[in-house]
Formats: structure tokens, C-alpha cells, sequence
């Protein structure tokens, strides 16, 4: 494509001489899991966060999974969250043997309505699992303090939003008591392969996720519980201290891009741009417009050369995964509304002025 969706190697272009020299220093060491650059990821991304403490993994999913058991999440159990996200966010629920529940999104900011939370907790509620969608933060004051009342747990998944804002004060991942991030590639912080972690407020539960990550252990022959092989390794811990260090000015190179994406679409009355509510500081993972005619628009925008594509399609509760829970259509109308008219355009912090006008004047013209 002409326009990428994400331009990885112009990113890789820009500190090419800061990553490389580090690559160098950690294969010539023989040190790839664990060790030093591992523990100082894990303080200067805690440190970022806001958070207490941060065990790196080696996935998002892994991060979600090892939460979920630091949350007591288990067999019998409920967990609430929303549909309109990647599958990654569900899998390690059902893995361990409790049951997702869905709710509908809002139909402005596509992140979890908390108007409808009460009433989808039940006595098995025991964890809620709101999802920072596109780099956009959930409203998470409501969240905690329904949690707070019915004595049931939040994590937040912050796949998508890496130093997103919350009322001026609070990152994604320290808000609630834990947080998961993933570093695949495309992330706002990528890394050069998988990779993710956790962020989280108690030391205890920190420490036990952190052995369980790496086989339960307590020292290397002994095992205190059954674990997995779930490490972060030192080439990807390096990677993304490089990487952290660049991320505020990523940043804003997303939010300028987003912003000539408002002012140059805010005329055209068939397009529905991403709406930023008042206690949100996004960081634009992703831009998602809204638009009729959908799999045209987003047929002529490839054609065109630029890579346009759709997060997410098929919510989950109407993929054949989860069909066993017997969701029908119709029963979450704001998510699959949604599902039918969004297009993510390319968005990435080197995108030029110049593309920007590409990419709108080809999308107005299929319009």
C-alpha cells in the first residue's frame, strides 16, 4: 500500500541507531531471559504508568491471563466486559474455566456503557473488565465505584492505550488495581515481536504473577505452584526501553495527525469522526470513522492504495467462538451497529500532511 495503516519501518528508520547498538549488547551478553533489562523495563514502565509495580510477559494475552488469576478469577466465576474488542481480551476468562459476559458500548466513545453494568452483575460477578478501545480511556470512576459497592474487582485492559489520560491525573493501567498492556508490533509501544505486561498496585500479587510467568518458581529447581512460560525476554525488554523513551513525542505526532483528520472532516456530514469526551486524553491507537456504505468505502480506499481496515468486524459475541452462549443478534444493538459502519484510516506518528489530504479527499470522493 501506498499509505500504510501503520508505517513500522519508517519508525524503525528514526532510532535505527539508538535500537541496534542495544540489540548488539544483549546478544553479545548471552543474558535473553530475564536479567537487567528486563527489571529496568518493568520500573521505568510502572513508573510511566503510575503504577506500584509492572511484571513484563510475553504477551497482552498472557498479561490478561496472569491478572485474571492474580484477580482470583476461576472455575464458576463471571466476568463482565464488552464485546467490541480483539478476542484476546475473552480467551483467558474461558481458559480458566469462568464465564464472559457482554455488554453493550457506548455509542460515542465505543468504550463499555456503564449505564448497563449493574444490571449484567450477579451474585458470580467477580471481576469487571472494562477495555480502553482505539487509545481512547474508559469512563472508569462509575466502574470502580460500582465495583466498590458490590465488593467485586476491575482490571483494565490497555492493550490499545499506552499513556492515554484519565481526568487530567490517571494513566491507563494505573487507574484500577491492575492493568494489561500487549507490545505487539503496531502497538503505540511496539515491540520487535511479542511481548506485554502487567501493571499493578499490591506487591503480593505482583511477586506471585511474576513467578507464575516463569513456571511458578521460586528459585530455579523449586516451584512453589504450577506456572507457565509466560517471560518477557531481554531483546524485547531493551527494545522497549529504547522505544519508551520516544513514546511521549509519538504521542502527540498521533495527535496532530488526529487533528487534521477532525478539522479536515468535520464539514462532511456523512462521516462520523472519533468522538474525545471531556475526561479523556486519547493517544489515537487507532482512527475510526464512522461511514455508510462501509465495505465500499473501505474496498475503494485499498484499491487507492491506502490501508484502511476495520477494528473489529464481527463482535464477539456473534463469532462462532462463543456461540455455546447463546447470544443472538440484536442482543447488543449499539455494538453491532457499530460493527457495520466503522473504518480505521491510517494514522501513525511520521504520517505526512500530505497523506492526511489523501486519505480524505480519496475517502470523500467514495463517499
Amino acid at each position: 500500500m501506498d499509505i500504510p495503516l501503520c508505517d513500522l519501518k519508517a519508525q524503525y528508520a528514526s532510532i535505527a541507531s539508538e535500537i541496534d547498538p542495544v540489540v548488539r549488547e544483549v546478544i553479545a551478553s548471552t543474558r535473553y531471559i530475564g536479567g537487567p533489562e528486563v527489571s529496568a523495563f518493568e520500573e521505568e514502565f510502572a513508573r510511566y504508568c503510575g503504577a506500584a509495580h509492572c511484571v513484563g510477559v510475553a504477551s497482552g494475552t498472557a498479561a490478561l491471563h496472569l491478572a485474571f488469576i492474580g484477580a482470583g478469577v476461576g472455575p464458576g466465576d463471571e466476568v463482565v466486559t464488552v464485546s467490541h474488542t480483539f478476542i484476546a481480551t475473552a480467551e483467558p476468562i474461558v481458559t480458566l474455566g469462568a464465564k464472559v459476559k457482554f455488554v453493550d458500548i457506548d455509542e460515542k466513545t465505543y468504550n463499555m456503557d456503564v449505564n448497563q453494568l449493574e444490571a449484567a452483575i450477579t451474585e458470580k460477578t467477580k471481576l469487571l473488565l472494562p477495555v480502553h478501545i482505539y487509545g481512547q480511556p474508559a469512563d472508569m470512576d462509575p466502574v470502580l465505584e460500582i465495583a466498590a459497592a458490590k465488593g467485586i474487582q476491575v482490571i483494565e485492559d490497555s492493550a490499545q492505550s499506552h499513556g492515554a489520560r484519565y481526568k487530567g491525573e490517571r494513566t491507563c493501567g494505573g487507574i484500577a488495581p491492575m492493568g494489561t498492556f500487549s507490545f505487539y508490533p503496531g502497538k503505540n509501544l511496539g515491540a520487535y515481536g511479542d511481548a506485554g505486561a502487567i501493571t499493578c498496585a499490591d506487591a503480593e500479587v505482583a511477586e506471585r504473577m511474576r513467578s507464575l510467568s516463569n513456571h511458578g518458581r521460586a528459585d530455579k529447581y523449586l516451584h512453589d505452584e504450577e506456572g507457565f512460560n509466560f517471560r518477557l525476554d531481554a531483546l524485547q525488554a531493551a527494545i522497549l526501553r529504547i522505544k519508551l523513551r520516544h513514546l511521549p513525542d509519538w504521542t502527540e505526532g498521533r495527535r496532530r495527525v488526529a487533528k487534521m483528520y477532525d478539522e479536515r472532516l468535520a464539514a462532511n456530514d456523512k462521516v462520523v469522526t472519533p468522538y474525545v469526551a471531556p475526561f479523556a486524553e486519547p493517544v489515537y491507537h487507532l482512527y475510526v470513522v464512522r461511514v455508510p456504505n462501509r465495505d465500499h468505502v473501505l474496498a475503494g480506499l485499498r484499491d487507492k492504495g491506502i490501508d484502511a481496515g476495520i477494528h473489529y468486524p464481527v463482535p464477539l459475541h456473534l463469532q462462532p467462538a462463543y456461540r455455546y452462549l447463546g447470544y443472538e443478534e440484536g442482543a447488543l444493538p449499539v455494538t453491532e451497529k457499530i460493527a457495520k459502519e466503522i473504518v480505521s484510516l491510517p494514522i501513525f506518528p511520521e504520517m505526512t500532511e500530505s497523506q492526511v489530504d489523501r486519505v480524505v479527499e480519496t475517502l470523500e470522493s467514495l463517499l
